[in-house]
């Protein structure tokens, strides 16, 4: 992956707590990989089906692409229910999956399901050969895009898959989140991670977010309520094109290397809120914050649903490791921590957006930190003066 050029939030001084990965992305969970397809062109008034076009796919590989078939155990939840993400009715039943995970807009889930399965299809066909519930989650950007345009084609989920790679996360308005707000910012995609010790062991907790949600008055960074002090200059609260300045939507992914039960990955997935709710949100009625979370940990089981489970004549029994229940604080802790610096990693990310009808998403004011946050901040680089 290309790295934002931009400073990320720590490196502006503002200040987190917990240890990140050597990325500090959900990419620090070996193994996983993320890739982006970008769709932007046109400029001015909208033409349904011209454009103007500001969006894209973002893909969430957990096995990266050969493991593509090998199930993960995983737990969701869901937030707010205003949005959707495929699979998740087979994932509460099985407790894991085996597909990419594709991040889209709200319009799109059809095309990138139905790419994601001409990817299995093309390079997995033994697991093709059965029956396949591919994962793709979306948020709504049609302020900044032709979203009835139906823009995004299978191929395009195609593209973000084969661009999947490890190391730096771009962060921002890309793929999937290309044409999204966050806290009446321009938002999008954003990641961050937490390394965790238990029994001896380092493990990892990697968040990834698709970001567009929140009430600018709300906004709060490093524990400080900025809202009231950003009030100008605020888009969402346009009422033609915003039910409530809060609506909007988040799609949260939760990785782990540390072995994990099902039950143990949802119980995850229910800390996300709380890391969401440290930048502000209270959850809007009109916001789909759905989450998913995955373990990579004990390979070569929970496979319910590859191609020997049709074999009549194999039989046995799964063996899994897991964390004990006891010790499940310590990764809620880091989702948190990790959810709260993804949002925030999104914020300082985003410059202004400009889409549909000329309609314009401002960047956070990066330049007024040292204002905004004062003391607060440590030792940073690339503070634009």
């Amino acid at each position: 992956m290309t790295k934002t050029q931009a400073p990320r939030a720590r490196e502006l001084g503002i200040p987190f707590t917990g240890t990140p990965g050597d990325f500090n992305a959900i990419t620090d969970v070996a193994g996983v990989l993320v890739g982006y397809e970008t769709l932007i062109s046109g400029d001015g008034p909208l033409v349904q089906g011209e454009g103007p076009v500001r969006t894209g796919v973002t893909a969430i590989l957990p096995r990266g692409r050969d493991g593509v078939g090998q199930s993960v155990a995983a737990g969701t939840y869901s937030f707010n229910g205003n949005g959707e993400m495929t699979g998740t009715a087979w994932i509460e039943e099985s407790g894991s999956f085996n597909t990419p995970i594709l991040i889209t807009n709200t319009h799109s889930v059809g095309a990138c399901h139905e790419g994601s399965i001409a990817w299995m299809a093309k390079n997995k066909p033994n697991f093709a050969r059965g029956w396949m519930l591919p994962v793709v989650a979306e948020t709504w950007d049609a302020y900044l895009n032709d979203i009835n345009g139906l823009h995004v084609r299978p191929g395009h989920a195609v593209k973000a898959i084969d661009a999947a790679g490890t190391g730096s996360v771009a962060e921002g308005p890309v793929g999937g989140g290309t044409g999204m707000s966050c806290y009446g910012y321009t938002g999008g995609s954003g990641t961050s991670s937490r390394l965790v010790r238990v029994g001896g062991e380092e493990f990892t907790v990697g968040v990834f977010i698709q970001a567009n949600f929140g009430d600018r008055r709300e906004l709060v960074v490093a524990g400080v309520p900025l809202g009231d002090r950003l009030l100008e200059d605020n888009p969402i609260e346009d009422p033609e094109w915003f039910a409530t300045p809060g609506s909007g939507s988040a799609i949260i992914i939760v990785a782990t290397d540390a072995p994990l039960l099902p039950s143990q990955c949802k119980a995850m997935a229910r800390r996300v809120p709380l890391g969401l709710g440290r930048t502000g949100t209270t959850g809007s009625h009109f916001s789909g914050d759905l989450v998913l979370a995955f373990s990579t940990a004990n390979q070569g089981t929970l496979n319910s649903r590859m191609p020997d489970a049709y074999d009549p004549d194999v039989e046995g029994f799964d063996t899994v490791s897991a964390v004990k229940w006891g010790l499940m604080d310590r990764f809620y802790e880091a989702t948190v921590q990790a959810v709260e610096e993804a949002v925030v990693n999104v914020l300082v990310a985003g410059t202004t957006s400009v889409g549909r009808d000329s309609h314009r998403m401002p960047g956070f004011p990066v330049d007024r930190l040292d204002e905004l946050l004062g003391d607060r901040l440590e030792g940073r680089v690339g503070v634009p003066s």
